[in-house]
C-alpha cells in the first residue's frame, strides 16, 4: 500500500532526503520545516497529523509519520538546554500522543550520543543509555517519551550524518580543503558516517515494512553506514574523493581540541537489530561517500 507521509523537519538534510526518496516511490509527502509545522507546539502537531490521517484515508493510503525534526546544535544546547529539550524531548512526546490518539504509526530519529561512549564494541539498542552531553540527555529524554506512548512507535538511532545542502562535516571538510594547506581532525573519536540519502532509504524500508505488517514490534533499532572510522579517516577520505592529498590531514587528539560538549569516544552502533528485523544494512560509509561525492559533482 502507498504511503501518506509527514516528515516534521522536512526542511533539513534529512528530512529533505526522506521526502524526495519518498516522492519517487509514489508516496504523498508532506515535509514541513519548522517554520510550518513547529514540533515544540501541540495545536501545530495534532492539526498535521490529524490533517495526514485524513489524507490518508481520502488517497487510499496508509499514514505515517517519521520524525526529522531535531535541535542538532551539540555544543550550543550546552548553554541552551532548555530549548534543546523542548525540540528533542517534548515535541517527539507531543507528535506520539497525536499519533497514538489518531493510530498513525511513527518513526522517530535518535543519536549514538545517547550512549557514553565508553566502550570497545559497537552498541546494541538495548545497552544502557548514559548520555555525557546536554544534546544526548534531551535526546534520550525523546526516546523514552516515544516509546512509553502507547503509539506504534520506532526510535531509529544514527550517527555522524551528512547530506547534501547541510551544516555537516563532510562539507566542512570539502570547504576547508579548498581554503587551507593542512587540516589538523581528531583520530580519537570513532563512528559509521552516514548519508542522508542511504539513511532515507533505509527509513522507507522500515516504513514499509510496518505497513506490510512486517517490522518488528515497537522498539529501538540501529541504523548507520557500516564499517567505522574516525573523524580523521573521514577528513582524508572526503580528500581522496576530491583528488586533493590525503598527507594534508593531520591528526590530533580530542584533548587538542576541546568542545564545550562531549562527544563519544566509541560511538559506533550496531547493525544486528536492523538485520534481525529483515531489514537491509546500509552499504559501507566509504562506498556511501563515494556515492556521495559522485551526486555532488553530477549537480555542478
Amino acid at each position: 500500500m502507498a504511503l501518506a507521509l509527514l516528515v516534521p523537519g522536512g526542511s533539513g538534510q534529512l528530512g529533505g532526503d526522506i521526502a524526495r526518496r519518498a516522492s519517487e516511490a509514489g508516496a504523498v509527502v508532506r515535509a514541513p520545516g519548522s517554520g510550518d509545522l513547529d514540533v515544540t507546539q501541540a495545536g501545530q502537531v495534532i492539526a498535521a497529523v490529524r490533517e495526514l490521517a485524513a489524507l490518508a484515508k481520502d488517497e487510499g493510503h496508509q499514514p505515517m509519520v517519521i520524525n526529522a525534526a531535531a535541535y542538532t546544535a551539540v555544543d550550543d544546547a550546552e548553554t541552551d538546554e532548555q530549548r534543546a529539550f523542548a525540540v528533542n524531548a517534548d515535541g517527539p512526546r507531543g507528535l506520539a500522543a497525536a499519533c497514538a490518539t489518531t493510530k498513525v504509526p511513527l518513526v522517530h530519529l535518535s543519536t549514538d550520543y545517547v550512549f557514553s561512549g565508553e566502550t570497545d564494541r559497537p552498541y546494541e539498542p538495548d545497552d544502557a543509555l548514559s548520555p555525557r552531553s546536554a544534546y544526548g540527555r534531551t535526546k534520550a529524554a525523546g526516546e523514552a517519551a516515544v516509546l512509553a506512548s502507547g503509539a506504534r512507535a520506532w526510535v531509529v538511532r544514527t550517527a555522524w550524518v551528512y547530506g547534501a545542502g547541510g551544516k555537516n562535516f563532510v562539507n566542512t571538510m570539502m570547504r576547508l580543503e579548498a581554503e587551507r594547506d593542512t587540516l589538523s581532525v581528531v583520530n580519537d573519536q570513532h563512528g559509521s558516517p552516514t548519508w542522508t540519502s542511504d539513511l532515507a532509504d533505509g527509513l522507507l524500508e522500515l516504513a514499509g515494512a510496518i505497513v506490510d505488517g512486517r517490522a518488528p514490534e515497537p522498539q529501538a533499532l540501529h541504523c548507520t553506514g557500516g564499517g567505522e572510522t574516525t573523524w580523521y579517516g573521514l577528513a582524508r577520505a572526503v580528500f581522496e574523493e576530491l583528488g586533493a592529498d590525503p598527507e594534508r590531514v593531520q591528526p590530533c587528539t580530542t584533548a587538542e581540541f576541546p568542545r564545550p560538549a562531549a562527544r563519544p569516544a566509541y560511538g559506533v552502533l550496531s547493525n544486528a537489530s536492523w538485520r534481525a528485523a529483515g531489514l537491509t544494512p546500509l552499504r559501507d560509509w566509504r562506498e556511501g561517500l563515494t556515492a556521495f561525492m559522485a551526486a555532488q559533482r553530477a549537480e555542478v
